[in-house]
This record gives C-alpha cells, sequence and structure tokens, in this order.
C-alpha cells in the first residue's frame, strides 16, 4: 500500500530498498496527500509520476525511503497484500496525527481490526494504512515505521528477503518476522501470517536499487537464484526489471536511466 537508500556504507550489500511505489488514478493528488501526511515534499518529473521525499533530500533517500506515486488507468481499490504504518511519538502525537490525516482526507477503514490500540485510515483513493501507537521500536524510523506485507509463511519470506537486501532479522516466528536494514535507518519491512491470502494486482511494490547502479543484471541473477521469478505487468521496454518474489509479490530493480 503502501510504500522505499538504506545500504550505503555496507561493502557487501549489493541492493537497497529506495521507494515504496504506489498505483494511483493521480498521482498528483494522492502525491500531494502523503506529502502532507508525512510533512515532505512532492516533485514530478514526468507527467504520471510524483515522487515523495523528504524536503531538501537527495534520492535515493539517504536514511529511509521515498515514496513513488504513478498513474494507471484503473487501479483497484481493494485491501492490498502490502501497507505502510506510521510511527507516532506520544498519545497526543497519535490522535493529532490521525485528526490531521482525516481532514487532508483519509477515512476510517474496517481491515477485519478488533479494538486495537492503532488506527486504520484509507487514503483518498483506497489504500489501508495504519498510523500506530506509540512504540519504543519505531521511535528512530522517521515517519514511515515499517512496511508490512500479508504472506503465508513469514519464515520463508524472511530468509527471502534477508539475503535479498542483506537485511537484519529482528524477530522470526511461524506468525511475523521483522527485518531492518543492517545499519539501523530507516523503516522495519514486516511480514505477517495471513489466512486465505488471495491472488490480487498488486497496487503497491517495494522499488529496490543496485549497488552500485550498474549491477542490476548481476542482481536479478542473484534475485532469481534465491527463489524471485521474472514478471510481466505490462511494463513493456523501462530500464527496470519486474520480479516477483516467492510467494508472487511483486517488486522492480531499478537501474541506470
Amino acid at each position: 500500500m503502501t510504500l522505499i537508500h538504506l545500504g550505503i556504507g555496507l561493502g557487501g550489500m549489493a541492493l537497497r530498498l529506495v521507494q515504496v511505489n504506489f498505483k494511483a488514478r493521480d498521482d498528483s493528488a494522492l502525491g500531494r496527500f502523503w506529502a502532507e501526511a508525512l510533512g515532505w515534499g512532492v516533485s514530478s518529473e514526468e507527467p504520471g509520476a510524483s515522487s515523495v521525499m523528504p524536503v531538501g533530500s537527495a534520492w535515493p533517500v539517504p536514511a529511509g525511503a521515498s515514496i513513488d506515486v504513478i498513474a494507471v488507468p484503473d487501479p483497484e481499490t481493494v485491501k492490498d497484500r502490502a501497507h505502510i504504518e506510521l510511527a507516532t511519538t506520544s498519545a497526543a502525537h497519535h490522535a493529532e496525527l490521525v485528526a490531521r490525516l482525516k481532514e487532508l482526507g483519509a477515512t476510517p477503514a474496517d481491515a477485519g481490526q478488533a479494538d486495537l490500540p492503532w488506527t486504520v485510515l484509507a487514503d483518498p483513493e483506497g489504500n489501508v494504512f495504519c498510523v500506530l501507537e506509540p512504540r519504543d521500536i519505531y521511535r528512530d524510523t522517521g515517519p514511515i515505521a515499517a512496511v508490512v506485507v500479508d504472506c503465508a509463511d513469514p519464515r520463508a519470506m524472511a530468509r527471502f528477503w534477508g539475503e535479498a537486501m542483506d537485511w537484519t532479522p529482528h524477530e522470526v516466528t511461524d506468525d511475523r518476522a521483522l527485518l531492518r536494514s543492517a545499519i539501523g535507518v530507516g523503516p522495519y519491512l514486516e511480514f505477517l501470517r495471513t489466512p486465505h491470502l488471495k491472488d490480487r494486482w498488486n497496487r503497491v511494490h517495494l522499488d529496490l536499487l543496485p549497488y552500485p547502479v550498474d549491477g542490476q543484471a548481476t542482481e536479478v541473477a542473484r534475485l532469481e537464484a534465491l527463489g524471485a521469478t521474472p514478471a510481466d505487468v505490462g511494463q513493456g521496454d523501462v530500464p527496470w526489471k519486474v520480479l516477483a518474489d516467492p510467494e508472487g509479490n511483486n517488486f522492480c530493480v531499478l537501474g541506470p536511466g
């Protein structure tokens, strides 16, 4: 649903999570919403694509991940397999952020949750996201605490994504896996065991950048050896490569240009 330069300085790091990619009917409007929501800026270098990142930051964002909003003809507005969670620092901050998000156009969303301490909302295009209650683990992530992916096997997903990006596992159980950049910056990546997963067209996916950037072919081959498969989402002749992880979640490996 979400939506992510976390590896510079690690000699062995070959891929880094640079952005969360959202599909949208109106990239400009959704980009403005997320810029206001996160306190960031929004820019557009080409029609149909809006980039949301901290004001004054270079891309890739040195200590986190940006959001890339791409216009497509008819994105589905259903609960996706992936969503983002926003961090708060206090109960007052949580209440203020939820109120401000609603003023910006977010609406309450029932994602099947019970009486929980966090708040579930949907952005103006129906993407569900969570505003978390204060948690110590997310105190230094920046406004995006985590990118959460529903899955059938958190342990298997932790193995694949941990090796794919050389991220550190912080918790791995049958029900949940939590990983973060080995240098301890930016959001966490969380995999939640979810029964009755359905095949859905993913509105939200992760974009990875090779380091160095001309290592795309090498990294794609390495990912395929780990269990990724090529994916055709109608992308045509583009400089990035679209892959699917072992559970079918699409992601992109960016390249030069």
